[in-house]
């Protein structure tokens, strides 16, 4: 009976994923890039350490390598934290001195590849947690899932590095047997959540982020009627414009409108208003729903016509801002009277 190993089974899987997410033409080009090397180390592992092609033994760190950077660069640009400029081919460095260290030094191997997950596992990590959590290019209506998202990106990132000292810690106990297990269940398994990860549609822009210039910093004296100002245009904006209706706005995009840098924004909604931008804008949307929920408008339309996307989305933001479900809190509203004769 013909068995595949777990590392070609996931290759196929992510190929199969990839193929589907090209054909949709919906997602960025570096998150494709992103579960593309997933697929493709997947192979790599399934031909070097269940089928003995050894041509691969030094092939196989330098593209694990390129799979952290290229992380990395699916963040900064999906997030709308930055652009990519020259400053990626810094990038390259560390699967460019891995292929140096492959060909010349491959002991050297057993320390690069683990560091290179570590550092951009890490720096991933802190990225999530700066700025109140805020990604400029997402879309405000998915709340803070893409935030936790890319975390467990990065704790994928940090759990491949595990592996690949415990595979060294096998090689130097001359356990030898234990490699293809934790190849198998560590490996395989973050290569597959990493691509599963990558096609989430939380994380895809499909419009270009817009950009602002870099916020300063007033003085002291001045910040409190900065906030109050920049909070009355953003009030402003909702009321007029009805911006929270656009289920693809980002904080961005709502800078933009508000003529203000992007951190500006964020920081100053912080302040005031002791949430991050994406739960503010919820606020209206689900403002905006009860209203429609009271004229009997159905909850199935009414979470598109509010400016959001998922019925799980409405439903988390609808119990946060409202302390109740959608049902719960249209059976404790008090009956509306039938007009008069």
């Amino acid at each position: 009976m013909l068995a595949l190993p777990v590392p070609a089974f996931v290759s196929l899987l992510l190929g199969f994923l990839l193929a589907h997410a090209i054909l949709r033409r919906r997602y960025h080009p570096l998150l494709i890039a992103l579960i593309s090397l997933c697929a493709l180390q997947s192979l790599i592992i399934t031909l070097h350490q269940f089928y003995g092609v050894d041509v691969l033994r030094r092939v196989q760190p330098v593209t694990a390598t390129l799979i952290p950077p290229v992380a990395w660069l699916a963040f900064v640009t999906t997030a709308g934290k930055t652009q990519l400029n020259r400053d990626a081919l810094l990038h390259t460095i560390a699967p460019a001195f891995c292929a140096f260290c492959a060909a010349l030094a491959p002991v050297a191997l057993d320390i690069i590849v683990p560091a290179t997950f570590v550092g951009y596992g890490v720096a991933l990590l802190l990225a999530t947690l700066k700025d109140g959590g805020d990604l400029p290019a997402v879309r405000l209506e998915s709340g803070n899932v893409p935030k936790h998202l890319w975390q467990v990106i990065a704790a994928s990132l940090l759990v491949s590095a595990a592996s690949d000292i415990l595979i060294v810690i096998t090689q130097i106990s001359g356990v030898h047997s234990w490699q293809p297990v934790i190849v198998t269940v560590f490996s395989s398994m973050t290569l597959l959540a990493l691509g599963l990860l990558s096609l989430s549609r939380e994380l895809n822009t499909h419009r270009s982020a817009d950009t602002t210039a870099t916020a300063t910093t007033p003085p002291p004296a001045q910040q409190a009627a900065a906030d109050a100002e920049l909070m009355h245009t953003v009030s402003r904006l909702m009321q007029e414009q009805h911006l929270y209706l656009d289920p693809d706005l980002s904080l961005a995009r709502l800078a933009r409108k508000a003529a203000t840098p992007a951190k500006a924004l964020s920081a100053t909604i912080n302040r005031s208003c002791g949430e991050n931008v994406s739960r503010h804008i919820n606020r209206y949307r689900i403002e905006h729903a009860c209203t429609l929920l009271r004229q009997g408008k159905p909850v199935t339309t009414t979470i598109f016509e509010c400016g959001f996307n998922t019925k799980s989305n409405f439903n988390r933001e609808f119990l946060r801002v409202m302390k109740a479900s959608p049902s719960q809190w249209l059976a404790d509203q008090p009956a509306t009277e039938p007009p008069g004769d």
